[in-house]
């Protein structure tokens, strides 16, 4: 039986990534991987929805079809953005295939990635060789995002959830913040407690700062030792990925507690989703994604 939770009118929902399956980077991991051994394998484990992934078709009315065999919702879509470096307009023209294949499957929120603005190769380069920005291109990169994140929900009615991560321009706690107080509140805030984690900054200073805006939540857990010797070697996100410095929630040292308390008392009314880049020959997807699944159900939603 699927899992969620609802309080007056809030509906909490909750939903897997691809991502225990197949990488989406790294072609290696769950290579020859097909869709209907993920997405079977996320309604057998108790999950409500997945979010996009490359074994999924991109005909939305193929992709609509393959889910409803599995009775599964499409919960939202990884979107890789450019507007450190394009307009508004030349953004929203190559958005358009993607928010429509979103809003054909019933998804109201887009994850917006920002893939502007990164070192060459930024994935497989010591994670101390990222590239920032200065105080004044925030300024004008949080004009163009609002503007954009205004535009896909008058189009599509769709929200922008803000995916901070690691490598990217928002990975720190203070450029989160120059973030959201450079954009207006069509820019949504995705919570993401791994990248939290290994971005130096604990997940409940979002909550406690940003609350209102959070509209998406990623559950990453993260293996501090993995973790600690990545970073102490001054190695690649990928080489991380590949060590097995994620896991799910409930397998790492985070404590969901906190996050527990927001989603009790706060209004956020939306998907929670486990999120964690892994190799399937290492960690089993069924039996990785299972283990959360109860794991939220006993310790975060408490049910």
């Amino acid at each position: 039986m699927t899992q969620h939770i609802q309080k007056h009118d809030q509906l909490i929902k909750v939903g897997v990534s691809p991502l225990s399956w197949v990488n989406e980077v790294l072609d290696d991991l769950g290579k020859g991987t097909k869709a209907d051994q993920c997405l079977s394998e996320a309604k057998t484990a108790g999950y409500a929805g997945v979010e996009t992934s490359k074994i999924f078709p991109s005909d939305p009315s193929e992709l609509k079809t393959l889910l409803h065999k599995h009775d599964l919702q499409l919960i939202s879509g990884w979107y890789s953005g450019f507007l450190t470096e394009k307009s508004v307009e030349d953004e929203f023209k190559d958005v358009i295939s993607h928010a429509e294949l979103l809003k054909a499957c019933g998804s109201s929120v887009m994850v917006y990635g920002e893939c502007g603005h990164m070192a060459q190769d930024a994935l497989d380069i010591p994670m101390s060789h990222r590239l920032t920005l200065s105080l004044d291109a925030w300024k004008h990169y949080g004009e163009r995002l609002t503007l954009f994140a205004e535009k896909v929900k008058s189009e599509f009615d769709i929200r922008i959830a803000y995916h901070h991560h690691l490598m990217m321009v928002a990975e720190k706690l203070d450029e989160i913040r120059t973030l959201m107080n450079t954009t207006g509140d069509a820019v949504g805030l995705l919570l993401d407690t791994g990248h939290a984690y290994a971005g130096g900054f604990n997940y409940t200073d979002l909550i406690s700062e940003f609350g209102s805006r959070i509209n998406h939540i990623h559950l990453k857990d993260v293996r501090k030792n993995i973790f600690k010797d990545i970073k102490n070697r001054d190695a690649s996100f990928n080489e991380g990925v590949r060590a097995g410095m994620f896991t799910v929630p409930g397998d790492g040292m985070i404590d969901y507690e906190p996050l527990a308390q927001f989603l009790k008392n706060s209004n956020y009314s939306g998907w929670i989703l486990v999120e964690a880049e892994q190799d399937p020959a290492k960690a089993n997807p069924l039996s990785m994604v299972s283990s959360a699944y109860q794991f939220i159900r006993k310790q975060i939603l408490k049910n």
